[in-house]
């Protein structure tokens, strides 16, 4: 079995939880998700299976689009609604959703985040909640990421005494905290703030509307309807460039051959997914020392009576 599960992740379970359950109900031991989504989160969660394992880290890597509710007037130790409440302050004049979207849009572009201390980024081999559970403060390394679209969504409500909440849509790049940044937006409007609550509607070209339930897909196993939940594994790299290779080549590339880069049309990423009668063989990457050669990135196609380990 392999391919991308386009998994609906729900409320109250890790990413890790739904790889575990996904083992038992594929019986398979090759399975791996694609960016961890916190147990408070719900979304579009892909996850890989067999040789799809191999391209997780890619797909990672492509872009996501979230729904976060923001709310002003508290900041949380965790910067979501989990964490403990440490600043406060009233609202106590009205702002108009147009300045609201005018604040959240000038976070578009690139962008720099500290990540929260409640996160599993590591320093000095720790994740930052083991830090922070135990009480102590370490400086947290600034990372750069890119917000290509923000918009305030509907009910374009004024902020009030009686309404601190706002709801908007994020389309960013990998490694984006949008806890940070509902944080960050609440600083532009002169107010604590925190992510109430956060859905992923998109990673990759994986929506909303394509996900299964883990109760949906073991229904379907039961039925032996894999193709239903399973895409193929082309689907995962929407992002990179891809080149179909000749009989020739394709032979070549099973191997792991290092190639001229003639062989390659379009150079220009420094990287491409080879393909071989509409089916991904291959990632090719710039060689690192011999600039006018490219070598075998992840060879994903298999011979014809080769097993995976």
């Amino acid at each position: 079995m392999d391919g991308i599960i386009p998994l609906w992740k729900e409320k109250g379970m890790t990413s890790h939880d739904c790889v575990f359950k996904l083992r038992k109900i594929l019986q398979t031991k090759k399975v791996g998700h694609t960016g961890t989504l916190d147990p408070d989160v719900e979304g579009v969660l892909p996850i890989c299976i067999g040789r799809a394992t191999k391209l997780a880290e890619y797909i990672t890597d492509e872009g996501k689009v979230y729904e976060a509710t923001v709310t002003l007037g508290a900041a949380t130790t965790t910067e979501d609604a989990s964490g403990e409440v440490i600043a406060e302050k009233a609202i106590t004049e009205s702002i108009l959703p147009i300045d609201v979207e005018k604040a959240a849009k000038s976070f578009v572009g690139t962008i720099q985040q500290t990540p929260p201390m409640y996160s599993a980024v590591k320093v000095k081999g720790r994740r930052l909640y083991e830090y922070a559970r135990a009480g102590i403060e370490v400086e947290r390394p600034i990372r750069t990421v890119n917000i290509y679209a923000i918009d305030l969504l509907k009910p374009y409500t004024p902020i009030s005494p009686d309404n601190n909440t706002f709801r908007i849509c994020i389309h960013c790049g990998k490694g984006t905290y949008i806890r940070t940044l509902a944080v960050m937006i609440g600083e532009k409007l002169g107010y604590p703030a925190h992510m109430s609550e956060l859905k992923r509607t998109q990673s990759g070209i994986f929506t909303e509307a394509q996900c299964f339930t883990l109760a949906e897909i073991e229904a379907l196993r039961a039925k032996e309807d894999e193709a239903s939940f399973l895409y193929p594994l082309e689907d995962g790299l929407s992002d990179m460039k891809k080149q179909d290779i000749s009989d020739l080549v394709y032979e070549k590339v099973l191997n792991g051959v290092v190639l001229p880069e003639q062989f390659i049309k379009d150079r220009s990423d420094g990287r491409v997914a080879l393909m071989h009668n509409n089916k991904l063989t291959a990632i090719y990457v710039q060689h690192p020392e011999r600039r006018d050669f490219w070598k075998p990135e992840k060879v994903i196609e298999l011979r014809a009576g080769k097993l995976t380990k």
